[in-house]
């Protein structure tokens, strides 16, 4: 579907473009490449991938794992407030919203490389649509990598009739330009007329087209921070399994292959039909509750003298098939930036100190950088929220400041600055009640309280 939607898009956006004065808009900025690998990022975690098919491959759900612990590490332990009047109070009440949600969204943007956090308004408050990246096309990039140009969709059916509504946002002299499309069709091979936005009930009230001031676009975009080695070209986010693509599917085979070791080698009984007693219609009847264990065989009665009774338990090899997984599952967590044992058995790891050290300081430098483009995208998301508080009338006018807290022990190594900063007490560099307030969270009065009599200062 979003291939298709892409071309709908295309096939007009150069109406669209002469209507809402933005020259220099020309074309959805999404290569083939990188729309085929959309797709295939999406279809992989929502465990769809074309090589599933629940007979010969099963899945492991590795892309929705590695998604989940990443927005886990990233947002644990996360706040962010946003004070300093009364304009910044009604901002921060919308913003709650958001931080609500925040882990599961995030965790959608790291599956499909990026997101749009979009703030509209609703009876008065400020609601956020989160806009996966198979359902907003960027026309414009400034040099930053900055959206400044995008098209969004959202359809509704009714009355057997697909209405597609497409909302433009473009960078321009005077602001965000929004303009509102709205196109009906019976089926969907195609986007359709195009109708009035009245003609639709529940976008009756949006407006065409409005120009707010602004400096940048009234949205919060994500993407995951890494290079994007499908288009190199493209600004866009790339999944934070896409350098595991190939391997999350060799996983899924050898984990498909382990469960038909398992199957394959289950205890049974080849039998011969003369065994058993048979039914009204001549069919053999197996012992009630255990017609997973026999296993029927037609023997010759002219060619043997005596019924055929065999068991069949053959060695099952486990172990290397096992082994086999876990070092393909080891591979996934350096492509995806995970610490070894995420994935793979923490208790099989015959990885030296070091490696295991450098696997964690990997995972932790990774998740900071999701962390700072998290806060760079949920900056401009207030700041969009502020431009429409403005525009609506919704708070009164003041200035407002924004602050974030993250969990600093999973991105840095504790054992590691506490091991320094004993040091510098021990050599008289940093005072002993510091270190006690650095280390348990007390007050400089407390630390002085928990200290002996003898190493309290003057």
């Amino acid at each position: 579907m979003f291939s298709k939607v892409l071309t709908w898009i295309r096939e007009v956006l150069k109406k669209m473009t002469s209507e809402t004065g933005h020259d220099s808009v020309s074309d959805i900025l999404i290569s083939s490449e990188m729309t085929n690998c959309i797709e295939l990022w999406s279809n992989m975690y929502q465990d769809n991938a074309y090589w599933i098919n629940n007979k010969n491959v099963f899945s492991l759900n590795l892309p929705s794992s590695i998604s989940s612990e990443i927005a886990r590490l990233t947002t644990i332990e996360m706040d962010s407030k946003i004070t300093g009047s009364a304009r910044a109070d009604f901002l921060n009440g919308q913003f709650k919203k958001v931080l609500k949600n925040i882990r599961i969204q995030l965790e959608y943007a790291c599956a499909k490389g990026s997101i749009v956090f979009k703030p509209y308004i609703a009876n008065g408050n400020i609601e956020i649509d989160y806009i996966h990246s198979d359902s907003f096309f960027p026309t414009a990039f400034d040099s930053s990598g900055k959206i400044t140009g995008v098209v969004f969709t959202d359809q509704k059916i009714k009355d057997n009739k697909i209405f597609t509504r497409l909302e433009t946002h473009n960078l321009v002299k005077d602001g965000c330009s929004i303009s509102n499309k709205v196109y009906v069709s019976s089926n969907n091979n195609s986007l359709g007329r195009e109708i009035s936005l009245q003609d639709v009930e529940e976008w009756a009230d949006i407006q065409e087209q409005i120009v707010i001031k602004s400096d940048r676009l009234l949205i919060g975009y994500f993407k995951v921070p890494l290079a994007n080695t499908i288009d190199t070209k493209s600004p866009l986010g790339v999944s934070v399994y896409s350098r595991a693509t190939d391997l999350i599917r060799k996983a899924d085979e050898q984990y498909s292959r382990l469960l038909w070791e398992f199957e394959g080698s289950e205890l049974a009984i080849n039998a011969s039909e003369d065994l058993f007693t048979r039914d009204i219609n001549g069919n053999a009847i197996l012992p009630k509750g255990k017609e997973r264990l026999y296993r029927k065989l037609e023997i010759d009665s002219l060619r043997t003298t005596e019924a055929f009774f065999e068991p069949f338990s053959p060695t099952i090899r486990d172990v290397s098939l096992i082994n086999g997984l876990n070092e393909q599952l080891r591979r996934i967590e350096f492509n995806c930036n995970l610490a070894y044992g995420t994935l793979s058995d923490p208790n099989n790891v015959d990885k030296t100190a070091e490696e295991i050290k450098a696997s964690k300081q990997r995972s932790y430098a990774f998740v900071s950088d999701v962390q700072k483009a998290l806060k760079s995208a949920l900056e401009d998301l207030v700041y969009s929220m502020d431009a429409l508080t403005t525009t609506y009338n919704l708070a009164p006018v003041g200035k407002y400041e924004q602050s974030f807290d993250f969990d600093d022990s999973l991105i840095v190594d504790n054992k590691t600055e506490q091991s320094i900063k004993l040091q510098e007490v021990a050599s008289g560099i940093l005072k002993p009640e510091r270190y006690l307030m650095w280390r348990y969270g007390v007050t400089e009065e407390q630390a002085r309280e928990m200290m002996p009599d003898d190493l309290i200062g003057d």
